[in-house]
């Protein structure tokens, strides 16, 4: 199994500046999540940074930093210009694994690049988990995805999908006869994927939705969409989120 690990890191974070280089436990966030990338079976991990106090600091841990433009307008933009910066072929399987995800299970990078090099009519694959409670389903930030019997995603939204018409959901756990999905943000693309996002406009469900995966749907690619293996727990948005992870890495 051959994909190279590539996780975008920006410094500016409205809710939380200087991310990627904040402490967690002794190490800078985004050696965390860097160590646990490593632990997959990519063949390569590197960091894709448009900040020199970024690439500075992964320098000093060892890692392998790719500078980016800083006029990039979402991840994966800085992807597309990684995978060109380090001369990939089209049918080369990249993993983006999010900067401020420190507890990313290496089992699900790998899950997640398997998938998509044993399907090979899908130009990307993602995962997902079962939503259990009611006000996650609810919660428009939360983004639910629905698939056909081949893993192939249906459509994502943040509006609670699929609607179940005939049950009536009041209480906080949902029936077990009811299994919606939540899209967890991994994602493993071909090259040849990326190089043709970047040209697409903006699709229209893209622009109401919010939702990047949109554009490729809408250009008639197939996303493959498989629950995760391994619990998958939130990234760090929040100083809250951050003080999670750090309690969670103490008393592990």
């Amino acid at each position: 199994m051959s994909f190279i690990v590539v996780i975008p890191s920006r410094y500016q974070s409205t809710r939380l500046p200087g991310k990627p280089l904040v402490d967690i436990a002794g190490k800078p966030m985004i050696q965390r999540v860097f160590e646990q990338a490593s632990q997959s079976s990519a063949t390569e991990v590197v960091v894709a940074t448009d900040d020199s106090r970024i690439q500075k600091v992964c320098e000093q841990f060892g890692a392998s930093v790719v500078m980016t433009s800083s006029e990039h307008l979402s991840g994966t933009d800085r992807l597309a210009e990684v995978v060109d910066k380090l001369g990939l072929s089209e049918g080369d399987v990249v993993v983006n694994v999010q900067g401020d995800e420190p507890l990313i299970p290496p089992q699900v990078i790998n899950q997640v690049a398997k998938n998509l090099l044993e399907n090979i009519d899908c130009a990307a694959a993602t995962l997902s988990h079962r939503i259990t409670k009611l006000s996650e389903f609810q919660d428009p930030s939360a983004v639910k995805v629905v698939s056909d019997c081949e893993n192939r995603a249906l459509y994502f939204s943040r509006a609670p999908i699929p609607w179940p018409r005939n049950l009536e959901l009041t209480a906080e756990d949902l029936p077990d006869s009811f299994v919606p999905q939540r899209h967890i943000g991994i994602y493993a693309y071909r090259v040849g994927l990326l190089r043709r996002f970047i040209e697409w406009n903006e699709a229209p469900l893209e622009g109401i939705e919010s939702l990047e995966q949109l554009r490729i749907l809408h250009k008639g690619k197939k996303i493959h969409v498989q629950e995760a293996i391994a619990f998958v727990p939130t990234g760090v948005d929040t100083p809250e989120d951050l003080h999670k992870v750090r309690e969670f890495i103490i008393n592990d």
